[in-house]
């Protein structure tokens, strides 16, 4: 069932029982998103809180200058969603494109504020999840101001094996922050 993966992912989070795990998956929708399709493009207002159910997403921005800067990348049993624009709803700087054929569940502000307010447990679960994210982003920031773009090359290759396969040497670029000629002399090296 489709659901699933969803329910394994929020029991790593929380205990709930059977019937609030039904009542949560209830207030989600699937969605099919094709290779190369957007999700949400920079300018929109993010409305949905997104896991992945199949597939590989690239959150991106672009700079001023037509850049485009990888801040992460979603695959199967990951979350993905601007939460700046989610919980504001202002304008989005992010762009979420699929890298692949996709399938997504989704919910929007409204019914996650509803589900808050039927299952209270579900606030504490999301703070913890947003708390785990957060400890990543904080990890990942380390390691960009203190590791040479060659360690953090080899870090993300290494952790995360199964993303790096899906991507092009420019998108992986992207996310180190290096140039694509720069990634190729790492490999080269390696």
């Amino acid at each position: 069932m489709v659901n699933d993966l969803l329910k394994q992912n929020i029991k790593k989070n929380a205990q709930l029982s059977n019937s609030e795990l039904e009542e949560i998956c209830k207030y989600f929708y699937p969605q099919s998103i094709k290779k190369k399709a957007s999700l949400l493009t920079q300018g929109e207002i993010c409305k949905f809180e997104g896991f992945v159910l199949e597939g590989c997403f690239r959150i991106f921005t672009i700079d001023k200058k037509g850049n485009e800067n990888t801040l992460y990348f979603a695959t199967r049993d990951w979350w993905l969603m601007d939460i700046d624009s989610f919980m504001n709803q202002t304008p989005s700087n992010l762009n979420i494109q699929a890298l692949e054929d996709s399938k997504v569940l989704l919910i929007n502000r409204t019914d996650k504020l509803a589900l808050y307010e039927s299952i209270p447990i579900v606030e504490k679960l999301f703070r913890v999840m947003s708390q785990k994210a957060l400890v990543a982003w904080q990890r990942r920031l380390i390691r960009n101001h203190c590791e040479t773009a060659k360690e953090r090359y080899h870090y993300f290759a290494n952790t995360y094996p199964n993303i790096a396969s899906k991507l092009t040497d420019k998108q992986i670029a992207s996310y180190l922050g290096i140039t694509h000629e720069f990634l190729s002399k790492i490999k080269k090296q390696s």
